[in-house]
């Protein structure tokens, strides 16, 4: 372990949106803080995804900092769904803008990570042996980070091009005159999927199961537009926080059996013209109610149909196996309509199951479909991935790894029993990826930041969720979940995207407003589920924290 003399206050890990602002605040607020990021420059996943067409489907002027005036002011967002080259561009610039990058060590990722509970700080280790030692531990890696491989017979034996979408080139792919295939058709199959269809000789998408997608009506920003946003910001992102998405969508109030049905109609069809997410939240009960679910997808599918002039493949591109909205609904650009291009074809797997890679195309038990470049479009090991791949553990015997062997277990996302003075941003059991992910990590960043002033303040040298505490939250996150029908999609809400992984429900899904609430409450009370002291959760009850906490 590093000296006393190079003990940091606070390391965090990732230089993403979380990282960077975690630095600036901790910074501000008077602690030596250090970030430790893998990749060579700001950006987290921004930084690394780099697909084509790749865009985030909030509204940049939402997905962006509040926290800054200065930022606010000085960078101007081109369009309402911004590129990922833009994105990652106003990262850098608020890295820069902030002065953080003297605080960041970049190109050198974490292998592991002890908290020595005898001197009561963490030592991290990474994969060059290089050691740090800090008091905290902040993980800032992000929920949708690590690339999920699958494993499908003989994709190792493919002699042509092999590119994840999570690990693409930097170099731009040529795909001129080449037989491309795709797998996957989530998010980031329907960003890329149109673009790829303009250049390669022929596209092949092979799909696992169909995603509903809704148009995103992308525009540039008028000045009106953008100087409203400058002038309102702080009051614009408060109102957001009052959200159960923290998005500033349209959010119909009533169910939709109580609307009449002409009405329902012309709602959804308003909403399918505007574009984006907002088609989804015309109704207050869509995640409870079967029916206002099917009337939802009926429309969907309708629009489908629409699109795609042969009947037979616009079948094949309908979802039916699970409600709309417990996948994440894609936001894409002349999706369905690639379909109608004499140079795509479409490989369903419900009705043509894969046989095998070969190494010169796919193999289905319809047929054969050369291929020149293979692309995985497979998404994520998400929400723990990150996380797992570090070795966390505890000089006591605690492991991260084994205490999550069968699913994710955190207070509030934030804290997890047996790993005193660690925080996780966005982590499993928070709103997460059910929300504006920029929105949270300053709120989980900035309740880090007034919980770490309290224990310097009262000369506290430990903080850890108490199991009890932890037990009752993750009960609530799922009984949150079984109150709708999002545990009816194999979804990588659940890890049931990447092989072996055990299935449990990861994300809170009571509303930003109600978990911001409860996080405010906690706060207030001392932070009441939290062990605060030299003791661990396994010396002291929750109901032992007040005397802990003085």
């Amino acid at each position: 372990m590093s000296s006393n003399n190079n003990l940091l206050d606070v390391i965090i890990v990732g230089a993403g949106f979380a990282g960077l602002y975690g630095l600036y605040k901790l910074r501000e607020a008077g602690f030596k803080v250090q970030v430790i990021e893998a990749g060579d420059d700001v950006g987290g996943t921004w930084y690394w995804n780099r697909y084509p067409g790749l865009r985030c489907d909030v509204d940049s002027l939402e997905y962006s900092y509040a926290f800054s005036d200065e930022l606010q002011q000085e960078w101007r967002w081109s369009e309402r769904y911004a590129l990922q080259s833009e994105i990652h561009d106003y990262i850098k610039f608020a890295a820069d803008r902030l002065d953080l990058r003297r605080d960041i060590r970049f190109g050198t990722r974490i292998a592991s990570a002890t908290f020595d509970s005898a001197a009561g700080q963490w030592a991290l280790v990474a994969e060059g042996g290089e050691t740090f030692a800090a008091r905290y531990v902040v993980m800032a890696t992000g929920p949708l980070s690590v690339p999920n491989k699958p494993h499908i017979p003989g994709l190792d034996s493919f002699a042509g091009q092999l590119v994840h979408s999570v690990q693409w080139p930097a170099e731009p792919l040529d795909l001129s005159g080449k037989n491309v295939a795709v797998i996957g058709t989530g998010s980031t199959g329907v960003q890329m999927i149109p673009l790829l269809a303009q250049e390669a000789a022929h596209l092949t998408v092979v799909q696992r199961t169909p995603a509903y997608t809704v148009p995103a009506r992308n525009q540039e920003w008028n000045d009106a537009r953008i100087a409203y946003w400058r002038d309102n910001f702080r009051e614009l992102r408060q109102t957001a926080r009052e959200t159960r998405a923290g998005v500033l969508h349209e959010y119909g109030m009533y169910p939709a059996a109580t609307v009449r049905p002409e009405d329902r109609e012309a709602d959804l069809e308003r909403r399918w013209v505007k574009g984006g997410p907002n088609v989804l939240y015309g109704f207050s009960d869509l995640l409870r109610n079967e029916e206002t679910n099917e009337l939802v997808a009926e429309f969907l599918r309708g629009k489908i149909a629409a699109a795609v002039k042969d009947p037979a493949i616009a079948a094949k591109l309908m979802p039916y196996e699970y409600p709309v909205g417990t996948k994440r609904v894609c936001v894409g650009t002349d999706y369905y309509e690639t379909y109608n291009r004499d140079n795509v074809s479409l490989i369903d797997l419900r009705s043509e199951p894969l046989k095998q890679i070969e190494p010169d195309g796919i193999r289905t038990e319809q047929g054969f479909y050369p291929v020149d470049v293979l692309i995985l479009a497979t998404g994520y090991d998400a929400m723990t991935g990150a996380l797992l791949a570090i070795d966390i553990r505890t000089t006591g015997g605690t492991s991260l790894r084994s205490a999550w062997a069968d699913g994710p277990q955190s207070y509030l996302g934030l804290g997890i029993a047996g790993l005193p003075n660690m925080f996780v941003v966005t982590g499993p059991g928070s709103p997460s990826v059910f929300s504006n992910m920029v929105l949270s990590a300053e709120h989980d960043v900035e309740w880090i930041s007034d919980c770490l002033e309290y224990l310097r303040e009262r000369g506290f040298p430990t903080i850890e969720a108490d199991r009890a505490a932890q037990e009752a939250w993750m009960d609530h996150v799922d009984a949150a979940a079984r109150g709708t029908l999002l545990n009816r999609a194999a979804s990588w809400y659940r890890g049931a995207n990447v092989e072996g992984k055990p299935q449990k429900f990861m994300p809170y899904v009571g509303g930003v407003n109600t978990y911001q609430a409860k996080c405010r409450a906690v706060a207030a009370a001392g932070y009441e589920g939290f062990v605060i002291g030299a003791a661990t959760a396994g010396q002291r009850t929750g109901g032992e924290h007040q005397a802990a906490a003085g």
